[in-house]
């Protein structure tokens, strides 16, 4: 495997209908904090809460100095390591440990990169992803339930909440996929270098 493959990945948020679903295609040699960034993006988190990506019986994050069993830090791996160290085809990401939104990551194929393409990128998406703060899986089934029935006792503050034109169908692809587009700018910038002032 070269710097030049691509991992085409297959994001499904568990526990949640209708569904939400993405592909991606990321470097294969990303690292697990920009993984988690990707996967923001890709989804449309807000990216305000801890995160835990898992592969067997490891997990990768923000490491916690305060506890030594919490997850290693995201940020000395890649993708490819895990993917050969824990000979695994499949990670979960965790998202917003008070809510718990899982998601099932799958690697469908790895390729060569496409020469002019910008990676990390979004091919495809479906679903839109649940409002922050919801309550996870369990409190999203009650919060759509209450935004459809006008008669529920927790319609008029889930719509004053979320607003009323909450479709759990509709989303902005374009958005995300300048988002992922954002953060493929930016990790491509090479690095400017000083040059010495001729005295």
């Amino acid at each position: 495997m070269t710097v030049a493959s691509i991992a085409h990945l297959k994001i499904k948020l568990d526990d949640v209908k209708p569904a939400v679903v993405r592909r991606v295609e990321v470097p294969l040699t990303i690292r697990l904090d920009r993984l988690h960034l990707v996967l923001q993006a890709a989804m449309g988190w807000t990216n305000s809460h801890l995160y835990a990506i898992r592969a067997r019986g490891s997990g990768w994050g923000v490491p916690d100095p305060d506890f030594g069993d919490g997850p290693l830090d995201a940020r000395k791996i890649r993708l490819v390591d895990v993917l050969e160290d824990a000979g695994v085809r499949s990670l979960k990401y965790l998202y917003d440990f008070g809510d718990g939104w899982e998601h099932s990551v799958r690697i469908e194929r790895i390729t060569d990169a496409v020469p002019g393409i910008a990676y990390p990128r979004l091919v495809e998406a479906s679903g839109r992803c649940p409002p922050e703060d919801v309550g996870g899986p369990w409190g999203y089934r009650d919060f759509l339930e209450a935004i459809a029935d006008p008669d529920h006792e927790q319609h008029v503050e889930s719509v004053t909440w979320v607003g009323d034109d909450f479709d759990p169908t509709a989303l902005d692809v374009e958005r995300l996929a300048n988002d992922l587009a954002a953060l493929a700018k930016r990790w491509s910038r090479t690095p400017t270098t000083s040059r010495k002032r001729s005295t």
